[in-house]
């Protein structure tokens, strides 16, 4: 696909193996659902790219029959949205819901009228959370989540609400590679293209949020994550001291949200710390 060829000739260190890629990450989902004890999976599809290629990879892992797509639209989410997840739904010919978290979300803000944009959004993303993990129960399937590498480090996303899951196959992808590993899936063009947005409030856009795109923050995570480079070295490669600033502050005041609730610790063997069982022992 042009755009994505496009985007990864201004950031060639971020091509993937494609086949290489999809193997790997397949192979692990089926053996993590596995191994919690399930055969079929659940996930949110919002219409936009990170959750259509969840689904793409869920689809080739377990099979469409082995896969649940769920759409939960509020009154000002995007009509193309609704319609692009729809395409994806036809495409992979998985079993798909629609609930309306409408009457909910409303009910609760109707005591709030003064409820900022971002307390609703957040409002939103946490419930249709809930509704998956209900769901989940109903069809004895595993939510599997959509967060991509480049939102889970600047914290781009609602804690316990589109962060929660309990396998992320994206998580160790940045954007750009989740665009690059879309296409190659087949993702409807449509979705590659279109700009991203959680659709949590009317035009809402990431790159619109964040104040920078995806494609300059990949690359200067890259530098700044995995290699290391310090910051005198990143201004040689002309990313600016407030671009750096920035992203570092992000990554550093969102570190709460990449890990499990911290225990304080009493005993001598806590959980997360001093013990941690690992499902493969067995009993």
């Amino acid at each position: 696909m042009k755009m994505v060829e496009e985007l990864l000739e201004k950031a060639p260190f971020l091509r993937l193996d494609e086949e290489l890629t999809t193997k790997l990450l397949t192979t692990a989902l089926s053996e993590e659902v596995e191994k919690a004890g399930f055969k079929r999976v659940i996930l949110g599809l919002s219409g936009g790219i990170d959750s259509a290629l969840s689904l793409y990879l869920c689809v080739k892992a377990f099979g469409k029959e082995n896969v649940i797509a769920v759409r939960m639209p509020y009154k000002t989410s995007s009509r193309s949205s609704l319609e692009d997840a729809q395409a994806a739904i036809d495409d992979t010919g998985v079993k798909s819901l629609t609930i309306d978290i409408t009457p909910q979300i409303d009910a609760y803000f109707e005591r709030m009228p003064e409820a900022t944009p971002l307390r609703r959004g957040n409002k939103m993303a946490r419930e249709r959370m809930t509704i998956l993990y209900d769901l989940s129960a109903h069809f004895d399937a595993l939510v599997i989540g959509t967060s991509n590498r480049t939102e889970i480090l600047l914290g781009y996303g609602t804690q316990y609400g589109d962060t929660a899951s309990a396998i992320n196959p994206l998580g160790d992808l940045y954007k750009t590679q989740v665009r690059q590993l879309a296409a190659y899936l087949g993702v409807p063009e449509q979705i590659i293209t279109k700009p991203p947005s959680a659709d949590l409030w009317e035009d809402q856009t990431d790159e619109g949020e964040l104040g920078f795109s995806y494609l300059d923050v990949d690359r200067l995570l890259y530098y700044m994550i995995d290699q290391r480079l310090p910051i005198e070295q990143l201004r040689e490669l002309n990313f600016s001291d407030a671009f750096i600033e920035k992203v570092s502050t992000r990554i550093i005041r969102n570190q709460y949200k990449r890990t499990m609730p911290v225990i304080l610790k009493v005993s001598n063997r806590t959980v997360g710390v001093d013990f941690r069982y690992l499902r493969d022992w067995g009993l």
